[in-house]
């Protein structure tokens, strides 16, 4: 592999010793992986996982698969999943993830939540924010709002209010040159310093945003000392913040000067390049105001709702109950004032209140685990195949008419009309695949 100039001197300088096995990987494959999501309720056996994880697997997994459709698996190369693991939330805590697209934190996250507490996932590019919400929903989750805003404006919204901040960083990118070539395109001496400057400021915000006694997750996909260690350096001078220690594993190396962070090289982790440390915040930042909210539903809106989970749903779904014209949101509980933010997730989407009626959303047959719907119809994979597709299915047998859950391996896929023997095609235009 060509580097870019100055890299290669560069980590001669650092590694020392190390530095020709370091550089000999870069001629090597990338290490793909997945992770399994324990919020569905249809598991399935993985062959190789990745030692001292709950859900990690090494391989590939097809996006085309019922697996990868059903948002059973999610692929996240071995080193990035460390980070959600060192940050690890308790199920009920309040969670900002600062910068989430594409979403392998948040979901990682999700795994931990278990649909308990709050997860605020976050991205400030508009197209990056809609490929984060397709993967939040495909995952199956249902207390997680996601924003499209920079971290200042989060922060005037937001103070004091989280349990826990995962900012996995904008960087200079070294620790993919493997997996992603073109990142080199980007990167000179210089970058890294450049990209120190935007964390910083990203950083200021992000720390606004703590209660007392939260937690910071700072992660990049760099080696470059300028991001990370220095940075570290920076938030302890700066800030009134602690370095929590958390257990290394896989071959983790211990951060330069830090032996409280860590540092995943290709040459000693099976996977990519990564940093990463865990700060505790000792500080106190003023509480953001938490208005009570209640269900905002016409009377009428409000029958035609519990009608459906009276018919359909052995559970009551936990929330606020709010409407964006006719569209329905189950909206998660506690939160502050959100109509100076732009938002791109407001939680969970229930469906569409239609003349006299209710039709449930995609994203609710995705959310939704088997044992929690009472009207449900599995298909084939061969019938799998043909759904995703945009085709009805025709069935073996008549069903009653109405709404069904569609399984298929035991996961839900949305949910679709049965009349009679036919099963209408109910799975979004936007995802249809062949």
């Amino acid at each position: 592999m060509n580097f870019p100039n100055g890299f290669t001197e560069k980590y001669q300088h650092l590694l020392g010793e190390d530095a020709a096995a370091f550089f000999a990987t870069f001629d090597q494959e990338a290490v793909s992986a997945f992770r399994t999501n324990p919020l569905k309720e249809a598991q399935k056996a993985f062959s190789d996982p990745i030692p001292n994880t709950p859900w990690g697997h090494y391989g590939k997994v097809s996006g085309k698969s019922i697996e990868h459709a059903t948002g059973l698996v999610y692929s996240q190369e071995p080193a990035a999943q460390m980070v959600a693991q060192v940050a690890q939330p308790k199920p009920g805590m309040k969670v900002l993830d600062l910068a989430a697209a594409p979403g392998g934190k948040t979901t990682q996250l999700l795994s931990y939540l278990d649909n308990q507490g709050l997860l605020v996932s976050n991205e400030i590019h508009k197209g990056r924010s809609k490929i984060l919400v397709e993967n939040v929903e495909r995952f199956g989750a249902r207390n997680v709002l996601v924003t499209n805003e920079s971290a200042d404006r989060l922060a005037k919204v937001f103070s004091g209010f989280f349990d826990l901040i995962v900012l996995d960083a904008p960087c200079s990118g070294e620790g993919m040159f493997r997996k992603q070539p073109d990142a080199m395109d980007y990167w000179s001496l210089d970058y890294p310093e450049q990209c120190a400057s935007l964390q910083r400021e990203i950083l200021e915000d992000a720390i606004r945003m703590l209660a007392p006694g939260g937690f910071l997750v700072y992660s990049t996909c760099t080696w470059a000392p300028e991001e990370n260690e220095e940075m570290v350096s920076w938030l302890l001078q700066n800030f009134e913040l602690e370095l929590d220690r958390f257990e290394k594993i896989n071959g983790m190396a211990d951060g330069i000067g830090y032996p409280e962070t860590a540092r995943m090289y290709p040459h000693l982790f099976k996977g990519e390049g990564q940093f990463v440390a865990k700060f505790r915040y000792l500080g106190e930042n003023q509480a953001a105001k938490l208005p009570s909210k209640k269900d905002q539903l016409t009377a009428e809106q409000k029958k035609l709702w519990q009608d459906f989970v009276k018919k359909h749903l052995f559970i009551t779904l936990d929330g606020v109950l709010e409407t964006f014209g006719e569209e329905l949101y189950l909206v998660p509980k506690g939160l502050p004032d959100l109509r100076k933010i732009k938002i791109a997730r407001n939680g969970l989407h229930l469906g569409t209140f239609k003349k006299n009626r209710f039709e449930p959303s995609f994203a609710l047959g995705l959310a939704l685990r088997p044992s929690e719907v009472k009207a449900r119809i599995s298909i084939t994979p061969d019938d799998f195949v043909h759904y995703v597709a945009g085709e009805t299915i025709q069935l073996e047998e008549n069903h009653p008419n109405g709404w069904y859950q569609v399984l298929v391996e035991g996961n839900g896929l949305g949910f679709a009309k049965v009349t009679g023997k036919t099963l209408k095609n109910f799975y979004p235009k936007g995802l249809r695949f062949r």
